[in-house]
Formats: C-alpha cells, sequence, structure tokens
C-alpha cells in the first residue's frame, strides 16, 4: 500500500509540474479530448479498442486556472470529467479553494459537470458561473441547471463579448464570439492574462474563414494558443457528414498558419481531440511531423505560467 501511494505522489509531482509559489499564477491542461471523452462510447474500433483493454482515458478539455497569491483556482469549462480535473487540480494547489468556472457554449462537454455541485455529489455553495447571456438564460430557465440556481449551489454572473471579466487580482479572461453550432447558446472562447503572460483558449469553432477575426493576428498576440484540433482531417469519420460537424481540419489549420514566424507557431498547442484524432497518441508519426513542424499538442498535466 505505501509502495502505490509513493508512486502516485511521484507520478504527481513529475507529470504536473508543480509550480513554485514564487509564480503568481499559472494554467493548468486538464484534459484535451472532445466531448465524448476517450475512447469513447460505443467505439470497438482501432482507435479505442485498446484503449478499453488497457484501460487508458483521455479526460474531456478543460483547463484550471491557479492564482497562488489568493489561494483560489477557477476552471474554464465543467467537463463530464469534473471530479477528477477537480482532484487533479487540488493535488496542485491543495491550499487553492474554487472561485469560479467560466463556460464556453451549451455541448454536454463544456457544462454538464456542473451538475455535480448540486445535492447529489458537492453540495457546493454559490460558486461563481460566469457566463454569455443566452448561456445564462439557458441554465436559468432549464432544469436541472436551474435548481442549481435555486438551490444557491452556483450564481451566474453575465459576461459581455469582447469585455474583460476579473477573476482575481491577477487573472482575467474575456470572452470572444466565435462560430459554432449554436442550439441553445452563443459560443465564446476565452482571451486569459496572468501577472505577466496571456493565453487563448479556443476549442470550438465551426471554421476559420467563417470568423470576423483572423486567429493568426491574436496568436501573435498571446504567449499561449490553445486552439480547436478536434479532427485531423475529413477522413476521421467516413460514417459522418462532416459539414454537421464544421470544425477547421488540423490539416487546414497547418496550411492557414504556415507563413507565422517559429516563434509564434511554438505558442500554438491543439486541444480538443476527438477520439479518432492521431493526435491524441503522443509517438503516432502525424503528431511527430506536426510537432517537427513547430507546433505543439496540448497534453493533460501541462502547466504554463501566467
Amino acid at each position: 500500500m505505501f509502495a502505490k501511494k509513493a508512486l502516485l505522489i511521484f507520478f504527481l509531482f513529475t507529470s504536473y509540474k508543480i509550480q513554485s509559489q514564487n509564480n503568481l499564477s499559472s494554467l493548468i491542461i486538464l484534459g484535451i479530448a472532445q466531448d465524448g471523452g476517450s475512447p469513447q462510447i460505443g467505439c470497438d474500433k482501432s482507435c479505442c479498442k485498446i484503449l478499453w483493454e488497457k484501460k487508458i482515458f483521455e479526460s474531456v478539455t478543460s483547463v484550471g486556472l491557479i492564482d497562488n497569491i489568493e489561494n483560489r483556482f477557477f476552471l474554464i469549462d465543467a467537463s463530464p470529467d469534473i471530479t477528477k480535473q477537480y482532484q487533479m487540480i487540488k493535488s496542485l494547489a491543495s491550499r487553492a479553494s474554487l472561485g469560479g468556472i467560466a463556460l464556453t457554449h451549451a455541448h454536454i462537454g463544456h457544462y454538464s459537470g456542473l451538475l455535480f455541485f448540486g445535492k447529489e455529489s458537492l453540495g457546493a455553495r454559490k460558486i461563481n458561473v460566469y457566463s454569455m447571456p443566452k448561456m445564462s438564460f439557458f441554465l436559468e430557465n432549464n432544469g436541472p441547471w436551474s435548481q442549481l440556481i435555486q438551490e444557491k449551489n452556483i450564481i451566474i454572473n453575465e459576461l459581455k463579448n469582447d469585455s474583460i471579466q476579473t477573476l482575481s487580482k491577477y487573472i482575467s479572461i474575456k470572452p470572444i464570439l466565435v462560430p459554432h453550432r449554436d442550439e441553445f447558446s452563443e459560443t465564446v472562447g476565452y482571451l486569459i492574462k496572468g501577472d505577466a503572460k496571456s493565453a487563448l483558449f479556443l476549442p470550438d469553432i465551426d471554421k476559420w474563414e467563417k470568423w470576423d477575426k483572423k486567429i493568426e493576428d491574436l496568436i501573435r498576440n498571446v504567449d499561449y494558443a490553445f486552439i480547436d484540433g478536434t479532427f485531423y482531417n475529413d477522413k476521421e469519420i467516413p460514417h459522418r457528414n462532416m459539414n454537421e460537424i464544421p470544425h477547421p481540419f488540423v490539416v487546414e489549420t497547418l496550411e492557414r498558419l504556415k507563413n507565422l514566424k517559429k516563434k509564434h507557431k511554438k505558442k500554438v498547442y491543439f486541444i480538443h481531440l476527438n477520439h479518432t484524432n492521431p493526435l491524441l497518441k503522443p509517438n503516432n508519426i502525424i503528431t511527430k511531423e506536426i510537432i517537427k513542424r513547430g507546433y505543439n499538442i496540448a497534453r493533460t498535466g501541462m502547466k504554463f505560467d501566467l
């Protein structure tokens, strides 16, 4: 038993690279998979079969922001894997308490974790939830989310597009509207600012050319860019109409960004990877090629100073 506990502690300290308390704030990758996770329900293809056999699971995309001075942490998106993601971030900042959750949109991988703050689970009290107007309306007027509000498990804080929201003394976010399948809410990415550095978190968008902003300009103006890498190309799920689930294919993004300077390319981290995406595998030849070209793939446990 002691050996197992020692191994777990060693894993946490080596894999997640706990920051020193001299860093005012930091960003932690809590998951990198698309909404359905990896392996995905009902999938017995080669991309998932070996993962089921070896019990290897990848959490749904979410990031944590830690303020080491105020001892608070914040989540961007409440994924269905929030239980272990909450525990992960607590293992990195044991003295910190949850200061709030910012939501990007109303697709299952991005807000369903709010359920665990209700009386059936954590029984939280007055957790700040930051969301855009349509997202806020959706939560307030549909169960079981409305019950979380009525029971004061969560408190809705409405955001405005392109307007800075202060989370703590050293961390702020700014939502940016992006085109996506907005069945129940609008969709945003976030510009995140710490005391010294900044990041773009943009896990979902339809296509870059549908946006009124240039992704290249945003990348140039931040220190890290965690962007939609859902599908590597259009061959991944031949049984589905890809027009119904539009995302910028990684190969399209690589073509678009090919003229970026090397110093800007290295800021890019592809995230929100579908279970079919070869980039989920660190040793895949395609993964190695993308890294060789100067880009990065987000991995759960990565830590970045803010």
